[in-house]
């Protein structure tokens, strides 16, 4: 495949200042507005407003970040997963009003559940159970209004669960989400993979990545090229993939730079 034009996660004050550069090559956006508690909550219908307004120029994809502060799509109570259906299925409301065609939710498994698999040998299964359970309606409606839900790695450490679970669910509009900077983080801290097996292990299904460096030790979301990540083979096995995912820089400070690190990860050599 050849590499999608890269795009860039945004809020409101963000996309404002970037507006021409995104909207000129049609770049893909994530709005990240309606990830806290407190947004997604409320009345959202002013913000969604002005995203409207500000968007008329844009022609490329959209995507936004769904809600996942607290929200473990996993957990064994079902009236807890209603309230977590609930935020999911307000975050498709303002996808579809936006026409955001895919929105990003978090992987419920962690460090403790590698660890821990063979000594609580149920736990993975009745958490794939309760998973496929809260993701049902969700995904009957991102089916209806066309936006596709991308699974992204937090503090995933075995690289093939999340697969397997978007495997067993087996719905076009689950895709899996790889997280360059918590790929690595992982690999630093837990030993996991590093995150070109990431990538690896999502061939086929991976439909979305956030581009960020790190440094081993903690969730920086630098731009890439400040930490340690190697990118031109990150690079190449994207580009070696049958599928071509949304590529979105998910950076933390500095979106003024973003023009400039897009211009310096364009100008890598290209596998032949």
């Amino acid at each position: 495949m050849t590499l999608s034009t890269f795009g860039a996660a945004v809020k409101f004050d963000s996309y404002q200042s970037l507006r021409n550069w995104i909207c000129d090559a049609d770049r893909p956006i994530e709005i990240q507005d309606f990830v806290f508690p407190e947004v997604i909550a409320g009345d959202c219908s002013d913000l969604v407003g002005k995203y409207k307004s500000a968007l008329e120029p844009h022609r490329g994809p959209r995507g936004i970040h769904g809600p996942f502060f607290g929200l473990d799509l996993s957990n064994p109570d079902r009236a807890i997963r209603a309230v977590i259906q609930e935020r999911f299925l307000k975050g498709l409301e303002i996808a579809e009003s936006l026409s955001a065609t895919h929105m990003v939710i978090h992987s419920p498994f962690t460090y403790w559940h590698l660890l821990n698999h063979r000594n609580y040998p149920d736990v993975l299964g009745l958490m794939f159970s309760a998973a496929a359970d809260c993701l049902e309606p969700v995904l009957k409606r991102a089916a209806e209004t066309g936006c596709t839900l991308m699974l992204e790695n937090i503090d995933d450490t075995d690289p093939a669960t999340r697969v397997e679970l978007v495997r067993q669910i087996d719905h076009p509009n689950l895709k899996i989400s790889i997280d360059t900077g918590h790929a690595d983080l992982a690999h630093g801290r837990y030993q996991a993979p590093p995150v070109n097996d990431f990538i690896a292990a999502a061939a086929g299904h991976l439909g979305h990545v956030h581009l960020q460096d790190v440094d081993g030790y903690a969730d920086r979301h630098w731009h890439p090229g400040e930490g340690r990540i190697s990118w031109q083979p990150l690079l190449d096995a994207l580009e070696g993939l049958e599928e071509t995912p949304r590529l979105i820089l998910e950076v933390r400070h500095h979106p003024e730079r973003l023009p400039a690190t897009v211009r310096w990860l364009e100008g890598l050599g290209r596998s032949e």
